[in-house]
C-alpha cells in the first residue's frame, strides 16, 4: 500500500511520528531535565565552616549543616567560623544528619530566627527546634519545594553505621550535590542516573579515621580523596569543592595527608575542576 502514498505524504507521516516518539523521550524524563531553565548567576553559594554552606537567591535562602559553633573542634579546625545570618525570604536549613559538627543547634537557632523550616533524615530526631520554625523529615527520593529551591534527600553512609542522608539542589538552572561526611557506597550511580549531572559536588575529602569506637577499624569512614575523584566521576559533577576536611591535633581522629593537594592530584588528567573554597568565600560559575 506505501507505493499508492504521495512521497510527501510519508514524509509528513514520518515527522509526525518522530515528533511524537520524542514527545513521549520527554515525559519519561525528570521534570529538572524535560524543562530545564537556563543556568543563571541568580544563585550565589557561600562556603561556611567545616561542611556547611549557605545558597542564597534573590527571594529565597536555604542552609546546609551550618556550623558556628567555636567549642565544636576548638584550635583543630583552622576554618574561619563564618556567621549565619537570618535569611532572605523563605529560609530553610537542611541537615544530612545530626551529629554535633554538623547539626549545630545554635547556628540552626541564628538562620531561623525569622522563621522557616528545619528539614532532617527521617528516622533522626534533631533538638531543639527554633521557636517560630517548622520541622519536618525528609524522606530519600521524594524532591520537596523550598520557596525557589528544590531539594531531594538522597542515601549516603555514616562511618558509624548512623542515618545520614545527602541533599541534592536544583535552583537558578543549576543543579549541586552536597555530601555532608558520607563515604564510599554503592548508590552513586543510581544518583548520577536519576538527578545528575551536577554543576557543583560539595563532597568531603579528609578520609578520616575514628579512634573513638572500638575496636578500632583503621578503615576510613569518610571518603577520601581518591574515592571523593570517583563519586563526582559517577555523579558527572563538573566541579568539586572540597569540604570537611583541615583537622589536627586530634589523637582519635586522623585525616589522610594533605586532603587537597592528594585531591587536586588525582583530578588531573580527568574532566573534573577542583574548586578551594575559603569559608566566607563564594563558588565561581565555570
Amino acid at each position: 500500500m506505501s507505493g499508492d502514498v504521495p512521497e510527501g505524504a510519508r514524509m509528513g507521516r514520518r515527522v509526525f511520528l518522530s515528533g511524537l516518539a520524542a514527545g513521549a523521550t520527554a515525559a519519561l524524563l525528570p521534570v529538572s531535565r524535560a524543562v530545564a531553565r537556563p543556568a543563571s548567576d541568580d544563585l550565589r553559594i557561600q562556603r561556611l565552616a567545616w561542611a556547611g554552606i549557605r545558597l542564597q537567591l534573590p527571594g529565597a535562602t536555604l542552609f546546609i549543616d551550618p556550623l558556628t559553633n567555636a567549642a565544636e573542634w576548638g584550635r583543630a579546625l583552622p576554618d574561619v567560623l563564618v556567621p549565619v545570618e537570618g535569611g532572605v525570604g523563605d529560609t530553610t536549613v537542611l541537615l544530612t544528619h545530626v551529629h554535633s559538627d554538623h547539626f549545630d543547634a545554635g547556628a540552626v537557632a541564628q538562620a531561623l530566627r525569622n522563621g522557616g523550616s528545619l528539614i532532617y533524615p527521617e528516622g533522626t530526631h534533631p533538638l531543639p527546634v527554633p521557636a517560630g520554625a517548622r520541622a519536618r523529615p525528609a524522606t530519600l527520593w521524594e524532591p520537596q519545594l523550598l520557596g525557589d529551591f528544590t531539594a531531594t534527600a538522597v542515601p549516603a553512609s555514616d562511618g558509624y553505621g548512623d542515618t545520614q542522608v545527602s541533599w541534592v539542589v536544583s535552583a537558578a538552572g543549576r543543579r549541586i550535590f552536597h555530601g555532608g561526611d558520607t563515604m564510599w557506597h554503592g548508590h552513586w550511580w543510581k544518583i548520577g542516573r536519576q538527578l545528575g549531572p551536577f554543576d557543583v559536588a560539595f563532597l568531603p575529602i579528609n578520609g578520616a579515621r575514628f579512634g573513638w569506637r572500638t575496636p578500632v577499624s583503621g578503615q576510613p569512614g569518610v571518603l577520601t580523596p581518591e574515592q571523593a575523584i570517583a563519586a563526582a566521576t559517577v555523579l558527572g559533577a563538573r566541579t568539586v569543592v572540597p569540604i570537611h576536611y583541615g583537622i589536627s591535633g586530634v589523637d582519635a581522629y586522623q585525616e589522610v595527608d594533605d586532603p587537597l593537594g592528594a585531591l587536586i592530584r588525582v583530578a588531573r588528567g580527568t574532566a573534573i575542576a577542583v574548586q578551594s573554597v575559603q569559608p566566607g568565600a563564594s563558588v565561581a560559575w565555570r
